[in-house]
């Protein structure tokens, strides 16, 4: 590996996920909620700082139906049949306000299971 810059990640409050293949939703409605989420993001004071959130495309999230699909971390909240208008309450309600779109869930990641169970002094 070549020398260069150190990698360094700025800080975030979240991470948004949106499936944009064509098996949980055939057409790819996806692509376009992708296309509007910096807007979206934008205009909720998190596109950029400390709170800003992060934002990623998928060719596929393993669900294959019911889509699109958009998930959120780190809470590992599932939406499924994700419009435009289901999109801006996400971003408003959940990324900005931190309440969950209820009605939208079909998922919730367990996390109960996990933590760092590697001895004190073992190094990576």
């Amino acid at each position: 590996m070549t020398p260069g810059p150190e990698p360094r990640m700025d800080p975030y409050s979240r991470h948004i996920l949106v499936c944009t293949g064509g098996f949980c939703s055939p057409d790819r409605l996806g692509s376009g909620l992708y296309a509007l989420l910096p807007t979206l993001l934008e205009r909720a004071g998190l596109l950029f700082g400390a709170q800003r959130v992060k934002r990623g495309e998928t060719p596929c999230l393993g669900v294959c139906a019911g889509g699109p699909i958009v998930v959120v971390y780190p809470e590992g909240i599932w939406y499924a049949g994700v419009t435009p208008e289901l999109l801006v309450r996400i971003v408003d309600e959940h990324l900005r306000d931190g309440r969950v779109v209820e009605e939208a869930v079909f998922h919730e990641l367990d996390a109960s299971h996990l933590r760092d169970e590697r001895p004190d002094d073992e190094t990576a």
